[in-house]
């Protein structure tokens, strides 16, 4: 497995971060232990979780495999999130320092550990300063709760807000933004990755298959049954005809090329793959990490999935 440092970081972790969101509604327990011990023994160390996955049950099942021992804890690299909430109650959600020091406090408990080796706040929340917001993070670093810090769906500006208040702070900021990015959906190109690159930030993209759709969307019925459920599988079907038959030209499935192209592109550390059987996690995934892309292929995959171009020239003279 070819490791990567985590941005910035002397911290490393593996080319395809294990993403369980779907353990406990998708996936049983029985089913998700084995897969997070498949990934491991595969060599991918870094696990991706939230607070609010599952009504709370996915951490618990994390916690439970944890709990085993033989290593696992000592192995993974774990990441959760912070903002959202199921209880309507005031200060029970968003990044105030009150709910950011209660919800590690109600995630540790939950994943069975006693520290969270990155924390990302799931959204930017407007109306929680900076200060305050870092001011509640030096505390769990301090307080060993937390060792990293990171964001998701959060834009360029908000990337350059956040770290220039913490660097004001002598602290050590974000170090990676989790984003949408796929080939289908390239926006982040404009401004998130250039203030990554910036800023040293590692790229975690969610959702790298596009809700299933680069996986090949007509193949077998959990294919269709995702295309069924997209609502822009009928606005993209001539991209994914060109694209399916340059993958078979390739001789290789949609997803392992979708996820190669991620990890070929130089800001990208890790897509989270989101797995709900052992079998997703053994053949696509897996295979990504073997392939290279040549010059000609990502010319053609360009060509059918062109990208948003650079700020701002793209949008301006």
């Amino acid at each position: 497995m070819d490791y990567r440092f985590l941005g910035r970081t002397g911290l490393r972790v593996s080319p395809l971060c294990l993403g369980t969101m779907n353990f406990g509604p998708e996936t049983d327990e029985q089913t998700s232990h084995g897969i997070m011990d498949a990934a491991l023994e595969a060599g991918v160390n870094f696990f991706d979780t939230a607070n609010v996955y599952g009504e709370r049950e996915t951490e618990q099942i994390i916690g439970r495999w944890f709990a085993q021992g033989g290593g696992r804890r000592e192995k993974t690299v774990i990441a959760t999130k912070v903002y959202g909430g199921r209880d309507p109650w005031p200060n029970t959600s968003r990044l105030s320092a009150l709910h950011i020091r209660q919800a590690c406090d109600d995630s540790l408990r939950r994943l069975q550990t006693d520290h969270i080796d990155l924390y990302q706040m799931h959204h930017v929340d407007r109306n929680a300063p900076w200060d305050e917001v870092w001011q509640a993070m030096e505390t769990l670093v301090d307080q060993g709760k937390v060792v990293y810090v990171g964001s998701s769906n959060f834009a360029g500006w908000h990337i350059a807000q956040a770290n220039e208040a913490a660097s004001k702070r002598n602290f050590l900021g974000l170090v990676s933004e989790q984003s949408l990015y796929n080939l289908a959906s390239r926006t982040v190109e404009l401004e998130v990755l250039p203030a990554c690159r910036g800023y040293g930030l590692a790229v975690i993209p969610w959702s790298p298959l596009a809700g299933g759709l680069l996986g090949g969307t007509a193949k077998d019925g959990d294919s269709a049954r995702r295309k069924n459920a997209n609502p822009r599988y009928e606005a993209l079907r001539p991209q994914l005809e060109k694209w399916e038959k340059l993958c078979a030209e390739l001789g290789e499935e949609p997803a392992a090329v979708a996820l190669a192209w991620l990890l070929q592109r130089r800001e990208v550390t890790a897509p989270i793959i989101g797995p709900r059987t052992l079998g997703q996690l053994e053949g696509a995934s897996l295979r990504a990490t073997e392939i290279t892309i040549d010059e000609d292929s990502l010319t053609a995959i360009n060509e059918i999935f062109p990208g948003p171009g650079k700020a701002p020239e793209s949008y301006a003279w």
